[in-house]
């Protein structure tokens, strides 16, 4: 069976249609209306969309899977759309990039919606705005204890709402609704890991050759090599003096694994809480390895010098291009985790006085 425009299987090709409709508020003379696919390449299929004479359109689209497309109003507008079974409707201004626009018919855009606006909702409750309130506060006066103690409440806040949005995705059927939402990192992967492997193999059943469904399914096994309780993948790259230090070498110490960079603001805000914690718990069993992701070593060694940063470093200086960039699926920074004498991982990102209160917790009786 194939589908017709209203998303039922029609043809035995695997291939189907479905028909996008609307109405343009502020049509453009003489200019165009494009819609593409979105590829983890960048863009696929591409074609123009011709108004009717009451500012109406209605293009039919042959699906092979479904997809993310973005239509181009007149380069003043674009809007997000997932193409699969349903046929859409879009309605828009299409005389500026913040005009009004609706997208009716579309489960999976309804979907991103509803667990968007509950997390999104918790900033605004009364609870939430006190918490606020009082972090500014702390922030201006430095008090890192009480910073803390703030972001542990206000994270109980976000945890409610993300039962709930995950309780949505356990009972969805397998759609880019939820592929969006998990990869949008509504979830924080770690706390809510049984969600991704759940989805991951529901999609395996049931999706097996979809685009999407392939890319979230490797996204979910290389979270696997870094669950808590696994042996951290191995790091082996040269240190300023040129010689390799593998990441095993600091095998029997507690070893925050730390990836940092001079160009990164954050990271270097981070590099005095470091450097406070290796001094109080270096003659304990606990050290660092530095992977740098700069591009220059001039750059590199001036971060270690500026930022008193004397525990083992190392890089390949290939920016995001680093082999242990890649290893550990690394797209923000700064990242880390600890390990375990054996090498096994027992936290991760780990920030200020959270830092301090886990190695306090494993090494503090020594």
């Amino acid at each position: 069976m194939g589908c017709s425009s209203n998303g039922q299987q029609s043809k035995n090709d695997g291939v189907w249609e479905v028909t996008l409709k609307g109405k343009v508020g502020f049509p453009q003379q003489g200019g165009t209306i494009s819609i593409m696919e979105i590829t983890k390449a960048g863009t696929g299929w591409q074609d123009t969309i011709k108004l009717k004479g009451n500012y109406t359109f209605s293009k039919k689209v042959k699906l092979k899977e479904p997809g993310y497309y973005k239509i181009n109003f007149y380069n003043r507008q674009v809007v997000d759309v997932i193409l699969h079974k349903n046929d859409l409707e879009v309605n828009v201004d299409g005389n500026e990039a913040t005009g009004f626009f609706e997208v009716k018919g579309s489960p999976e855009i309804e979907f991103i919606r509803n667990a968007q606006t509950i997390i999104n909702g918790v900033q605004n409750t009364p609870e939430a705005q006190k918490l606020i309130a009082e972090f500014n506060k702390a922030q201006v006066a430095n008090d890192e204890k009480t910073i803390l103690a703030i972001q542990k409440e206000y994270q109980k806040l976000l945890t409610n709402a993300s039962d709930k949005v995950a309780a949505l995705v356990k009972g969805s059927a397998p759609s880019l609704g939820v592929i969006n939402v998990l990869q949008g990192q509504l979830l924080d992967k770690d706390a809510y890991f049984d969600v991704y492997v759940a989805t991951a193999e529901k999609l395996r059943k049931e999706w097996p050759t979809y685009t999407h469904a392939k890319d979230f399914i490797d996204m979910v096994d290389k979270m696997k090599t870094l669950a808590i309780g696994q042996v951290a993948p191995e790091i082996s790259l040269p240190n300023p003096e040129g010689k390799v230090v593998p990441l095993s070498s600091l095998r029997g110490k507690y070893v925050l694994v730390d990836f940092w960079a001079k160009w990164c603001g954050p990271c270097r805000k981070e590099n005095p809480n470091i450097v406070r914690a290796y001094n109080q718990y270096k003659d304990k069993g606990f050290t660092v390895y530095g992977v740098s992701l700069d591009r220059t070593k001039d750059d590199w060694l001036q971060g270690i010098r500026e930022d008193g940063l004397t525990w083992t470093h190392v890089s390949d200086l290939k920016f995001w291009q680093s082999e242990a960039a890649k290893t550990y699926n690394i797209t923000a920074i700064p990242f880390s985790l600890l390990l375990d004498p054996d090498g096994k991982i027992i936290a991760k990102n780990l920030r200020g006085q959270a830092l301090d209160d886990k190695l306090e917790e494993v090494l503090g009786g020594k």
